[in-house]
């Protein structure tokens, strides 16, 4: 794979998991259609930003750890694929009818929220939860392809899908009413949580056929 097929494949990639419904698209929306536009806006950069943060930790992490050890790279790989087949396997056979936005109003409380708060709730919805930390570490190493330096091009990787997904909320916010109800038609919901689901396995299988090392 070369880097352009690379980067290609990522960015799809990272779209589709970007668009699945979850408790960042809950996040934004329920501050669109609360607290509004400009609030919502910073929510999804705070998203964004913690994304950025737990792929820089996964690049150096990774990054050393490919550079100093195949073993670790073998086990990095296994253990990889394990969780993207489990997560895959996940959204396709409990595929949600829905998805529930209030989840993030924690009491009722965002009234009262400054702006500025909102983007710190935003950044700690996702710096403060491992499982992006681990997602990032599985599913990025896929994408790096043979021969390019693993730390930047890692950070290249995360920083496209930090862009993809600022660009997502801010779609969100443009047409919070109608694409809000689109979001809770648990048809949609269903598709998206079975195409995305589909396509983690895919990669997870990938990723066990694939030996070779960056």
């Amino acid at each position: 794979m070369t880097t352009a097929e690379a980067l290609i494949a990522f960015t799809i990639a990272a779209a589709l998991v970007t668009i699945t419904p979850g408790l960042d698209t809950a996040l934004v929306l329920r501050t669109a259609a609360v607290e509004g536009g400009r609030r919502a806006f910073l929510a999804g950069v705070g998203v964004c930003v913690g994304c950025l943060a737990w792929g820089l930790i996964a690049a150096f992490g990774l990054g050393a750890l490919l550079a100093a050890s195949e073993t670790g790279y073998a086990i990095l790989r296994w253990a990889g694929a394990g969780y993207l087949l489990y997560l895959g396997g996940r959204m396709v056979l409990g595929a949600r009818s829905g998805f529930d936005g209030g989840v993030v109003a924690e009491g009722g409380q965002g009234v009262g929220t400054s702006a500025r708060g909102w983007f710190v709730r935003g950044f700690a919805t996702n710096i403060l939860n491992p499982k992006v930390g681990v997602f990032y570490v599985t599913f990025l190493p896929q994408f790096v392809p043979f021969g390019v330096e693993v730390v930047s091009f890692t950070v290249l990787l995360a920083l496209i899908h930090a862009i993809e997904g600022i660009l997502w909320f801010g779609l969100l916010i443009t047409a919070t009413r109608p694409l809000a109800r689109a979001l809770h038609r648990p048809g949609l919901v269903r598709a998206l949580d079975r195409v995305t689901g589909g396509v983690l396995i895919a990669f997870g299988v990938k990723l066990i056929l694939d030996a070779r090392r960056p």
